[in-house]
């Protein structure tokens, strides 16, 4: 199939096979993929908006015995000097310093601690829960829910059942990478499996909970791995529709084994060019996913303005804090009036959000016209 017949199914909004997007990818011109790209987002969210959430990642530690080799954040047990675990005070302080400038949620996720069990999870979460019973906790990828799994030797359906009953309203969608054996088994040999990591997934689903889903790519996975990783992902979400949105990233060789290898062997960092293709490719293919969410921790403001304009209609979050992208020498932290002139520079109403993407902004709700509704 031409690309210009590809183009015909999306524009009469027919789904497109892998092979199909791998075509797109591989043979549309920039200015083509972004326009089925804004095609697809202007379908799902005809009201002009673009949305974002003010949030804290909060870690409550850096300790990991999982070795991956594209981290630079975490350190490992016996490393006294660059190992940490929060103290309840620091956790606290930080929390209600989110609170105090109109933070909605707390994304809180970590290194894999191999003496923290469920235990310990459930007692932090009960008594933030207690503090501030309204703030949304976004908490634990799947490879943190399958680690305390295997140290509270329980199931990873029980862990998530624990913690959603003291305080855990949603999951993350970190720890996918690539969801291709042969890449992770480069990257994170000792890190959850793909159909570990997707079956996790759909078992939040089952209990209520929302999740996003995400791909960091760029290192040693093809194009078409690529592909398979989102076919994966919509497989799930025809499944359970539990997933609430879909971001993307580019590898950030800084401060890690992976970087510097591929760098010794003259690999050279995506550029923006490459995020947009694949970004535009993601909105197309992926059409069971309402949103998608620009990232401009990784790719820096000025880029994921322009991916407004190649898919996404969320800016993602006015972060308090990152720890893990910025250890790798990659983060912008861009003020709340910043992230709003972002918006409407590409033409775009700003609204804030919560984590299953309702407005919550005092300005109100957007209709279909690009009209105020309140």
């Amino acid at each position: 199939m031409s690309v210009a017949d590809i183009c015909a199914k999306v524009l009469r909004e027919e789904r497109i096979t892998p092979e199909e997007a791998l075509a797109l990818h591989e043979q549309a011109d920039m200015g083509t993929l972004a326009y089925l790209a804004d095609e697809v987002r202007w379908r799902k969210h005809p009201n002009g908006v673009v949305s974002y959430i003010i949030d804290r990642n909060l870690n409550p530690t850096n300790v990991c015995v999982t070795d991956c080799g594209f981290c630079a954040f975490y350190a490992k047990p016996k490393d006294a000097e660059k190992s940490y675990v929060l103290d309840r005070e620091t956790i606290y302080t930080k929390i209600q310093e989110t609170v105090d400038v109109g933070g909605v949620q707390i994304l809180m996720q970590g290194g894999h601690h191999p003496r923290l069990g469920i235990e310990w999870y459930e007692e932090l979460l009960r008594d933030i829960k207690q503090r501030w019973p309204k703030l949304h906790m976004h908490c634990m990828s799947p490879p943190e829910i399958e680690h305390v799994s295997k140290v509270s030797k329980i199931e990873t359906r029980e862990v998530l059942r624990r913690l959603q009953k003291v305080g855990m309203d949603s999951m993350p969608g970190g720890g996918a990478e690539i969801l291709v054996e042969r890449v992770r088994k480069i990257i994170a040999p000792r890190k959850t499996d793909t159909d570990t990591w997707l079956r996790i997934m759909e078992e939040a689903h089952e209990l209520g909970m929302r999740t996003p889903a995400t791909m960091m790519f760029g290192h040693v996975e093809t194009v078409a791995e690529r592909i398979e990783h989102l076919n994966r992902l919509r497989q799930v979400q025809d499944r359970t529709d539990g997933f609430t949105a879909f971001f993307d990233w580019t590898f950030q060789p800084g401060g890690n084994p992976i970087g510097e290898k591929l760098m010794q062997k003259g690999w050279a960092k995506k550029t923006y060019g490459e995020y947009f293709r694949t970004t535009a490719v993601s909105r197309i293919f992926l059409d069971n996913f309402d949103n998608l969410q620009a990232s401009f921790v990784t790719q820096g403001s000025e880029a994921a303005t322009i991916a407004l304009r190649a898919g996404c209609n969320d800016f993602g979050s006015a972060m308090l804090e990152e720890n893990v992208v910025s250890s790798a020498g990659c983060f912008e932290l861009v003020a709340l009036e910043d992230i709003e002139n972002c918006i409407t520079s590409a033409g775009f109403i700003p609204r804030q959000r919560n984590q299953r993407y309702e407005i919550i902004d005092a300005r109100g709700p957007v209709d279909a016209s690009g009209l105020t509704t309140t």
